[in-house]
């Protein structure tokens, strides 16, 4: 009899302690989720495109609370084949990861750009130096542009007059000619829809803006809005309902 009860007590501590174990983890799961849902999600970035504010494979981490603006790095899903590579969904224990919000999603194709122009903005290049305006505010892009051996890429080596429409923003990568980027759509054609309106990224699309770079650790640094945009005025009136697009060459 005593054996029996002392293991039976030892089969009740033992349930006890990973019935523990068990609320621990799915606790943090559904705290993990939440999080990833409402407030932060980690990304990879692919590709050279936002060089050299991230490199390649620099894990980041995009914010859900506050609204993006001008001048903010997004997370958006792809708005209609600017990657033409498939999804690549991972399996098993790397996509519970994923699931958790520890590893970035692959479920979808992302991308990751700078915000240049929102919905109603006029956005055109280039000026006579050169330069990308917004609402005629030429922009000084030197805080993030790609710049090798002391030279700065040009802001655009194609020129380009838009008015963003509604619902819409108009995005470029930092690395000018290295990005496959909302110019490189303008002439798209999509049948039932208004021409080069593909190059415009539904805000419904947009997961986040990015906040940090958390991977590789010396790498890591947070993000702000670059004071180039500060003295951008509003648009001159409301946001068209189909985009208003002249474009000179193609990516």
């Amino acid at each position: 009899m005593d054996h029996d009860s002392d293991r039976g007590s030892w089969g009740r501590a033992l349930w006890l302690r990973v019935r523990e174990l068990l609320i621990i983890v799915v606790g943090a799961v559904i705290v993990s989720a939440g999080l990833r849902a409402f407030v932060f999600e980690p990304f990879t970035i692919p590709s050279g495109s936002m060089e050299q504010t991230f490199q390649i494979d620099d894990k980041v981490m995009a914010q859900k609370v506050t609204d993006f603006q001008r001048g903010d790095i997004i997370v958006f899903a792809d708005p209609g084949s600017w990657l033409d590579q498939p999804v690549q969904k991972s399996t098993g224990p790397k996509r519970v990861l994923e699931l958790m919000g520890v590893l970035p999603d692959t479920s979808r194709n992302y991308l990751t750009k700078r915000v240049i122009g929102m919905p109603g903005d006029t956005v055109s290049c280039c000026d006579a130096q050169g330069r990308v305006s917004i609402n005629g505010a030429a922009l000084d892009e030197s805080e993030y542009l790609y710049a090798e051996g002391g030279q700065t890429v040009d802001p655009s080596e194609i020129e380009f007059d838009v008015t963003v429409p509604r619902g819409r923003v108009f995005v470029m990568g930092d690395h000018r000619n290295a990005s496959a980027d909302s110019r490189c759509h303008l002439n798209d054609l999509v049948p039932g829809k208004p021409r080069g309106i593909t190059g415009f990224v539904p805000i419904e699309n947009v997961t986040g803006s990015v906040v940090m770079v958390i991977a590789p650790f010396e790498r890591f640094r947070t993000f702000s809005t670059p004071e180039a945009f500060a003295g951008v005025p509003p648009p001159r009136g409301e946001a068209p309902k189909a985009p208003e697009v002249l474009v000179q060459g193609t990516c």
